[in-house]
């Protein structure tokens, strides 16, 4: 394709946006040793205390990462084996870290008292304001797994402002309806609420193998979070209206999310379905749609390397650079070859950010089922470094490409 050149880049990528390394050296903007330990808060909402985990603190501009967890689980169950892969702990350095806990769900939670009215879905959302007021945040990227993947949708529905991205794992954006409802209730009638819950996170093929992964959460869901609490999030959840999202032009007026949004799910997850409708009702200039082969309920516990990739380069598609590079930055495109590697090729795109003006959007293409889905990363073309920024704009293909991208990896 005219205007794509095929390009490889050394491991070491500060993400970074608009500054070099000798800059980045001298700059506040890395967060210091001390800050990072994982701090423990309990802030006061409108709706009651949330329990929150932090590393780092608050560097200019720069956005914090907050996740939310699924039901069923909480930040630990749902994020350590992510977060602490260890591309990602290289990205996330940079970055101030915020987990949020849904209420009474975190390890050692006590059980809230007869009679607690759980917070809905929407207050659930409502309640994160308070969590970026109490840490001096000017806004986040979000990264929300099932439920959580809904709050934080929500949250970026009445709260535009205070996200400036989103990745979401497994969202279902629709409510429950009459015959939803029923088969879940008799489903609580028949099955343990651990086991309940584990045909919401993992599919079908992972139960019925009985996988060491799916007992391992199993006993954990049943000792580890509060059983009456946890009953409490999933009636809730089951509860759920539709998020009221529409693709703009499709209907008046309608609303969707305004932020660059990455929507992950795994091959034959219980939630693919709800991410495929979930990913027609978005705008594909901002969308980016991640179908994860070989990964299962839980892409982030199962691939983390995959996803901290693609996270990478969304994190590079919103701006955050591996390096300088004037007023323009880089979109992947991935092709595939015989021996099952993807390779990357980039566009060199204006800034948004830098220019005031909207980023033309790049595509990928969807790949078939790949055994190794490695990401080759060795030197550049011409064998000795990543070659300047100095693509023209005026390259006739960046004004066909499509932004929305549907990868199988």
């Amino acid at each position: 394709m005219a205007g794509l050149q095929e390009l490889r880049f050394p491991e070491e990528k500060p993400l970074l946006r608009g500054q070099d390394a000798a800059e980045l050296e001298n700059s506040d903007t890395f967060l210091l040793a001390m800050d990072t330990d994982w701090k423990e808060h309990d802030i006061e909402t409108p709706y009651g205390l949330l329990h929150v985990v932090i590393r780092g603190s608050p560097k200019g501009n720069r956005p914090a990462i907050l996740t939310y967890h699924d039901v069923g689980l909480n930040h630990k169950l749902c994020f350590n084996t992510f977060f602490n892969f260890e591309d990602m702990q290289e990205i996330t350095k940079h970055f101030v870290v915020c987990h949020v806990d849904a209420p009474g769900q975190q390890v050692g939670a006590s059980q809230f008292p007869q009679g607690y009215q759980f917070p809905s879905m929407e207050q659930l959302a409502a309640m994160l304001p308070s969590v970026v007021q109490h840490f001096g945040f000017k806004y986040v990227i979000g990264i929300g797994v099932g439920a959580g993947a809904y709050v934080l949708a929500k949250f970026a529905l009445i709260f535009p402002d205070l996200v400036e991205g989103l990745v979401l794992m497994n969202i279902d954006p629709n409510g429950k309806g009459w015959i939803d409802w029923a088969a879940t209730k008799l489903s609580g009638l028949t099955s343990t609420l651990p086991d309940t819950v584990l045909t919401h996170l993992f599919s079908q093929e992972e139960l019925v193998s009985n996988t060491e992964l799916v007992q391992s959460y199993r006993q954990q869901i049943g000792n580890v979070v509060n059983q009456a609490n946890l009953q409490l999030f999933w009636n809730m959840y089951n509860s759920r209206r539709d998020l009221d999202i529409n693709r703009p032009g499709t209907v008046p007026n309608a609303k969707t999310l305004r932020c660059p949004v990455m929507l992950v799910v795994g091959d034959n997850a219980p939630a693919e379905d709800g991410v495929v409708e979930c990913n027609s009702k978005l705008d594909p200039t901002t969308t980016t749609f991640l179908k994860m082969a070989d990964s299962g309920g839980l892409p982030q516990v199962t691939q983390p390397g995959k996803l901290t990739e693609a996270f990478k380069y969304f994190l590079q598609g919103m701006g955050y650079r591996p390096r300088r590079c004037a007023t323009h930055h880089m979109l992947p495109t991935m092709t595939g070859d015989s021996l099952g590697h993807l390779h990357l090729s980039f566009a060199y795109l204006k800034d948004r950010r830098l220019s005031g003006g909207a980023v033309p959007s790049a595509s990928m293409t969807r790949l078939a089922r790949s055994r190794t889905a490695s990401l080759t990363s060795a030197s550049s073309v011409d064998g000795s470094r990543p070659q300047a920024c100095t693509h023209s704009e005026s390259s006739e293909g960046l004004g066909q490409v499509n932004h929305t991208m549907e990868v199988s990896c």
